[in-house]
């Protein structure tokens, strides 16, 4: 299967951290992948500084069979997130299927809610480290962390090494 054949999920909601939704996004859709914007339901989001990304479509109509990857951008969108049921739902049948799951920053709240991380090694902003934890990952302080079909990384600085692991898996 080819880059071309892959989709590629990124959940989005208000108060979302830039770089953190596009710039992925953007790599994904220069390596050839079909790339689809996943809301809680509204048409589109503003980030922190308000800028507005459109969203494809609402995490109800998206099948975690149809994903070969999920990427959760930080900020505090991800606070907004895991209260939509649909959202959090989604990031468990993606992991639950195998497909891979990638968050970076505050981005680790989502795979708490999704109870997906007991006994993982993973790595988030360090503010959540405890979250983490007490739902029973195991954190590193590393730029990207992957683990099975897990990929974690800290901040947008390690966006580079963050996209480079999700190509590398994807490829």
């Amino acid at each position: 299967m080819s880059l071309a054949d892959k989709h590629v999920a990124i959940l989005a909601e208000d108060n979302y951290q830039e770089l953190e939704l596009h710039y992925p996004r953007l790599r994904m859709l220069e390596a050839g992948m079909r790339v689809s914007v996943v809301g809680a339901g509204k048409p589109e989001y503003a980030s922190a500084k308000g800028y507005t990304v459109k969203a494809d479509v609402s995490a109800v109509g998206v099948d975690a069979n149809d994903l070969d990857a999920l990427i959760i951008p930080g900020g505090m969108a991800p606070d907004k997130m895991r209260r939509h049921r649909a959202m959090v739902d989604l990031v468990c049948a993606v992991h639950q299927r195998g497909g891979l799951v990638a968050w970076i920053c505050h981005g680790g709240w989502m795979a708490v809610s999704a109870n997906i991380l007991a006994g993982r090694r993973v790595t988030s902003f360090h503010s959540i480290r405890d979250d983490m934890v007490n739902a029973g990952a195991d954190w590193f302080d590393e730029e990207v962390v992957q683990d099975g079909n897990l990929i974690s990384s800290r901040t947008p600085d390690d966006l580079p090494a963050f996209c480079r692991v999700l190509l590398e898996k994807l490829g």
